[in-house]
């Protein structure tokens, strides 16, 4: 039976998650340098054009619908067929179609979250084709094994608003992507500063806004559940933020105003496999965490001198995997009873599957993504010429400048 204030609530969250791609333009945007600034926006913005295409047409049925052999979908729901007023199997309160439309918010931002790591060096063209392919390829199986009735789902796998799902695949896709696409080049004298760091306050900020329904909007329903995602989403955000400004400015002399919001983007990605599992006290342990061990990947992202030019994968392939795994030691029946007791109540079971998951996911997305760029990169380079990397990727759009004033 439809319920209206669970209905009008997912609603709201899905518009919340829409929200946030234009937030992640923002973040990203202002990081670059201004000659790249017009096309990582371009990148997040026809996310939402594309990977809306996709979902209607196949990607949700293919996430959702039926199950071959707990690995994917079929097409039974396809271009939204009987997807409509009356309830779904995965929400019994609420239409079917306002289960597709907050799902179809998380497919636009995924692959959306790995343009930071290649930012400033990649073909729009060949993003394009890589951003249908991931999104078929990748992210659609992977919902489907954890959200979808698939094999971790059956196994009691939890990840409550995609740590994994989101997080974790976009997070070491984006590594590998380093891997494949190699570092930027700098004309002589050139350093890479964010162009605008106000952007990547008005980025977190969006971010941050949105992200309360991308957690809370994950309980489905207007209830206890949300509530608490809410409380926890906020909490471990501001706690590693605090983290990651106490740490940079320990060991800078300054605080750091962006080292700052990315510690609170890391915070965000942790708590979200455990936002609606986990008692509150839990979420300032795991700020504390994503805060201290996503600083520590960037240094090791700097020591190993890998070009993940934004940390896409210190702030969320290792904040989604390491919250993923924490499910496994703060979930409690008593707030959530869908999901088993984690370590510290009593129960080792789920830590063993949520890490064996979490790292699963991580080599899958890693895997494929390299194979995907790598044959892209056979028909045609997926990097731009050096002359129009150092000139600035913007100079190949219509509108080349960002700031004109008149």
């Amino acid at each position: 039976m439809i319920n209206d204030g669970d209905t009008g609530f997912v609603l709201i969250s899905a518009a919340l998650v829409m929200v946030m791609t234009p937030g992640l333009a923002f973040f990203y945007g202002g990081l670059v340098r201004r000659k790249n600034f017009l096309t990582i926006m371009l990148q997040s913005f026809i996310s939402m054009g594309v990977v809306t295409v996709l979902w209607v047409l196949v990607g949700y049925s293919l996430a959702f619908s039926g199950n071959l052999g707990g690995v994917i979908g079929n097409l039974s729901w396809a271009g939204l067929r009987g997807v409509g007023a009356a309830p779904g199997p995965y929400a019994p309160h609420i239409p079917a179609l306002a289960h597709f439309i907050f799902q179809e918010m998380f497919a636009i931002i995924t692959p959306a979250l790995i343009t930071g790591a290649f930012a400033d060096r990649i073909a729009f063209k060949s993003y394009l084709k890589f951003l249908v392919i991931w999104s078929l390829l990748v992210y659609v199986p992977i919902v489907h094994w954890i959200w979808g009735g698939g094999f971790l789902m059956k196994w009691g796998v939890e990840d409550f608003a995609g740590g994994m799902v989101v997080h974790t695949s976009a997070g070491f896709a984006a590594l590998a992507s380093v891997f494949v696409v190699g570092s930027r080049k700098f004309a002589p004298g050139e350093k890479m500063v964010p162009h605008n760091v106000a952007f990547v306050g008005l980025g977190t900020g969006l971010l941050w806004f949105g992200w309360f329904g991308f957690n809370g909007g994950s309980a489905l329903a207007a209830n206890a559940i949300a509530a608490q995602a809410f409380v926890n989403t906020d909490i471990a955000a501001s706690v590693a933020m605090c983290t990651w400004l106490a740490i940079s400015w320990w060991r800078s002399g300054k605080p750091s105003i962006v080292g700052a919001f990315t510690g609170a983007v890391a915070g965000l990605a942790c708590v979200t496999p455990c936002a609606g599992f986990v008692p509150t006290w839990a979420s300032f342990a795991i700020g504390l965490l994503a805060g201290s061990i996503c600083y520590s990947a960037v240094a090791l992202v700097r020591h190993m001198k890998w070009d993940d030019a934004l940390d896409v994968w210190a702030a969320h392939g290792v904040g989604g995997l390491l919250g993923s795994m924490l499910v496994g030691v703060f979930a409690y029946e008593t707030v959530n009873a869908a999901s088993p007791n984690g370590l510290t109540a009593g129960n080792p079971a789920l830590f063993g599957k949520q890490v064996a998951a979490a790292l699963l996911v991580a080599a899958y997305a890693f895997v494929l993504t390299w194979v995907i760029l790598k044959i892209l990169d056979r028909f045609e380079s997926v990097r731009v010429p050096d002359a129009i990397e150092l000139a600035g990727l913007d100079t190949e759009l219509e509108e080349p400048d960002a700031y004109v004033f008149t």
